[in-house]
């Protein structure tokens, strides 16, 4: 699988399937970086593994554990020597374990999984399209590239996901979101939906750079104009896009 930096919703989607394989299983060993009290997670069950957009929950019955890859974390289903330094927690079982590096790993009650809005995560079965566009119209003054990149409205999203998603829509990253028509609100909607998934399967077979339309390219597919590379947003993360084929609203 390509070791792409900056995971977004589909890398952890990818990460759970390769973990998935230890759920129902029991902790040998438990070291890294991480502190906690071993015994919390030594000879424990892990139960049940969940995703919320770029983070990662490993549920035993009276503790969680919350995983987060941040922009450079990655995660390994054999201990890598030359890596460390950087491991964070690691986790043995029987047939195998799971490693994580360079990453945020913290300890929370397993009630905390309540509080989660699991609408919000755009890979999610419960993903509801009416209830982000409601929370996109309560953000008014808000430039849709802040908006894609909000983890409580699009969790899972990254910069990958906004720029990509956003030049199918044809619609600029600086645009104002009361600006846009009704119909094209819709589309950003569904186009972050699809392309996470497009994401998933591309990282999957190893092909995601290849269909790059805009992210870290030079000419537009469509016009063949130079692509525009700026720092956009009140986040002043780095958009790419075509003046000729996204609309500025």
């Amino acid at each position: 699988m390509e070791n792409y930096l900056m995971p977004e919703g589909p890398t952890i989607l990818l990460m759970k399937e390769d973990l998935q394989k230890f759920v129902g299983k029991k902790v040998l060993t438990v070291y890294g970086s991480f502190k906690i009290d071993k015994g919390i997670l030594e000879g424990k069950i892990l139960t049940k593994i969940r995703t919320f957009g770029k983070q990662t929950y490993l549920v035993f019955d009276h503790t969680v554990i919350r995983i987060h890859l941040l922009m450079f974390g990655s995660y390994s289903l054999f201990e890598r020597k030359d890596q460390a330094n950087n491991l964070r927690l690691g986790l043995t079982f029987k047939d195998g374990g799971m490693y994580f590096y360079t990453c945020n790993v913290k300890s929370v009650d397993p009630e905390f999984l309540n509080t989660i809005d699991w609408k919000a995560d755009v890979m999610s079965d419960e993903w509801n399209p009416t209830e982000t566009e409601k929370r996109l119209k309560s953000n008014p003054k808000m430039m849709i590239c802040d908006a894609l990149m909000d983890q409580d409205i699009f969790s899972g999203v990254g910069n990958i996901i906004k720029n990509e998603a956003l030049f199918r829509a044809g619609i600029h990253p600086e645009s104002i979101i009361e600006n846009l028509p009704s119909k094209k609100l819709k589309e950003i909607i569904t186009e972050a939906r699809n392309y996470s998934f497009d994401f998933k399967k591309w990282k999957k077979a190893n092909v995601l750079k290849k269909h790059f339309k805009v992210y870290h390219q030079k000419n537009c597919p469509k016009c063949g104009a130079e692509i525009i590379k700026k720092d956009t947003g009140n986040g002043k993360r780095t958009s790419f896009f075509c003046d000729n084929d996204q609309k500025l609203y």
